[in-house]
């Protein structure tokens, strides 16, 4: 890959590539400390919450427990679910007994629990008219820290301007232990991210797209440590901004999020980054083109588009592409060794090197 090339390629190549980076080197080789260790990680893009929503997650765990947590199947448990799992009983309880109030109406709570009875995750009986559950496995604390990056390749006075808001609401509300901006390294002596309008408490790893592609020594380089923030304490939801007017400035509006809820949060994003992880983007392009391919860069699998001769973002491989061509029915029949076709076939590889690449 050359640099023209590297300049080229949309913010999603560049997210990928991070991702896969994460997914084999995290921590950042400065950052481990004096054991050196690696921490088992769980890689994930685009999630967060209504409000904020992150390019790349970076959940760490602890090993043991992740192995736990597989008893309860790949399937991520939503906000719902997490409200019964974690709280159900060693014994038969009556299930209001058991569980704790959820602050909704208990009907949706009896709706969770008929949920998790059928993906055989919890135990459910009714007896004198009542409805009992048990626990199959004590539901374990999997997760030690959440660490959220802002991908970035190139980090000018206009993108900075534009991110700069959105890290203050994460340092404020403090969901993340680390906030992080990942953006492409340019060789200077000084690299333009750090004179940028960046809060100090963001990190900011700067990575080598070449590097990355053929597996170079040096890919990333950590230029600031980020501060770990407080995320068992309550944070603050920045809701709209103060503006500066020739009259003086205008006041913010804020709230607070409490502990319970923070918490309750991490768990559910990380739930969801342990069903999703960062190769789902098939899920959101057409593999069913015959144009659809992946390119191998390193160990790395981009998509690329070879009517367009690009890697291709999500919002330009779509049904509307004026290039979309379905793949024939024919060659959805012929069978081993690319039974369904070869979209199917690529939805099957990418899933199964999200499995091979979970912990646990």
């Amino acid at each position: 890959m050359s640099d023209a090339d590297a300049e080229t390629d949309p913010e999603f190549v560049f997210e990928l590539r991070t991702c896969r980076w994460v997914e084999r080197e995290w921590p950042p080789e400065s950052d481990r400390g004096d054991a050196g260790d690696d921490r088992p990680a769980i890689v994930a893009r685009q999630l967060g919450t209504k409000r904020r929503r992150w390019d790349t997650i970076v959940v760490e765990v602890d090993a043991d427990a992740l192995r736990k947590r597989a008893n309860f199947g790949p399937r991520r448990l939503d906000s719902d679910l997490l409200d019964v799992i974690p709280h159900a009983p060693p014994d038969w309880e009556w299930y209001r007994d058991a569980l704790p109030d959820p602050g909704y109406p208990w009907r949706y709570v009896r709706e969770s629990i008929h949920r998790a009875a059928d993906r055989g995750i919890l135990d459910v009986r009714k007896r004198n008219n009542r409805i009992e559950i048990r626990r199959k496995w004590a539901y374990p604390d999997w997760v030690e820290r959440i660490v959220a990056i802002e991908n970035k390749p190139d980090l000018d006075a206009s993108a900075a301007r534009h991110l700069a808001p959105q890290l203050e609401y994460d340092v404020a509300l403090s969901l993340a232990d680390e906030v992080w901006v990942a953006t492409r390294a340019t060789g200077e002596s000084v690299e333009p991210a750090l004179l940028e309008s960046v809060p100090v408490e963001a990190g900011i790893l700067t990575l080598d797209p070449d590097s990355l592609a053929t597996g170079g020594a040096r890919t990333a380089d950590v230029e600031w440590y980020p501060r770990t923030l407080d995320a068992d304490a309550p944070g603050t939801r920045i809701l709209e901004r103060g503006e500066v007017t020739e009259y003086g400035s205008t006041a913010s509006q804020f709230e607070y999020a409490d502990s319970e809820w923070k918490a309750h949060k991490r768990l559910e994003i990380a739930e969801r980054a342990y069903e999703k992880g960062w190769r789902a983007y098939a899920e959101t392009m057409r593999p069913d083109c015959r144009e659809f391919q992946l390119r191998r860069e390193g160990r790395t699998l981009l998509p690329y588009c070879a009517a367009k001769e690009c890697h291709q973002t999500s919002s330009e491989c779509s049904g509307s592409c004026p290039e979309f061509s379905p793949e024939p029915p024919q060659w959805r029949t012929r069978g081993w060794p690319i039974e369904g076709g070869p979209g199917k076939g690529i939805r099957k590889l990418l899933a199964e090197r999200r499995e091979r690449n979970r912990p646990g």
